[in-house]
């Protein structure tokens, strides 16, 4: 596939995440999401157990802001001295601070209560959109991202794939089981954070297509 089609995928992407965001943004504000929560909120809350509660409290801690520092750190100290991944360091900086960012002043702006159904844990701030599950699509994706530029065999980029998408959804649907997020909380965080992670690995592509373009028109003046 032609490079700038690849460019122009991701910018397409990126634009849906970001209009999707609007539209749920738009149905949360004029509570058209109700009866939508209600009955999800229902399904999972359903499956209770105390075992899957454990299951449950996992995957929200690996959503969690320590988990996603201490991940980041050591993600981070391996690019750098492991293997040497200077610029794919900086996107994956820029995109885990760009996130957090993005949730927390969407959250301020926004101002939604948590629910307060059934909560099997206690946890204070706003609830819209979920800084978990934004967390989780922009940690889980540009990890996937950068790993699948340098892992040479089809299998073991689906397999990345794989485990980075059931990493995301279970986090997305660890905070709804536990009562501390509502579901469209939940696909706003989706949204937000597949809209940075996109916008991110658009820029950081455009930039290394001009970097390319940059070197091989000097070796060809030379």
């Amino acid at each position: 596939m032609d490079k700038k089609i690849k460019l122009s995928i991701f910018l397409i992407i990126g634009l849906f995440s970001f209009l999707g965001f609007g539209v749920m943004a738009i149905l949360v504000h004029g509570q058209k999401v109700i009866k939508f929560d209600d009955n999800v909120i229902n399904s999972i809350q359903g499956l209770e157990t105390p075992f899957l509660t454990i299951i449950m409290r996992f995957f929200t801690f690996l959503g969690s802001i320590t988990a996603i520092i201490v991940l980041a750190v050591v993600i981070m100290l391996i690019f750098y001295f492991v293997f040497k991944l200077r610029s794919e360091l900086l996107l994956f900086l820029g995109v885990v601070v760009g996130a957090n960012i993005l949730f927390i002043t969407l959250k301020l702006i926004f101002h939604r209560a948590r629910p307060d159904l059934h909560r099997l844990i206690e946890i204070t701030g706003y609830s819209f959109p979920s800084g978990h599950s934004t967390n989780a699509i922009a940690i889980y994706g540009i990890l996937s991202f950068i790993l699948w530029r340098h892992i040479p065999t089809k299998w073991g980029r689906t397999i990345v794939v794989i485990l980075s998408v059931l990493m995301i959804l279970a986090i997305g649907i660890s905070r709804v089981y536990l009562g501390v997020h509502y579901p469209s909380d939940v696909i706003g965080g989706y949204f937000v954070g597949g809209f940075w992670l996109i916008i991110s690995i658009w820029l950081y592509q455009f930039y290394k297509e001009r970097l390319y373009e940059r070197k091989h028109n000097l070796k060809v003046e030379k």
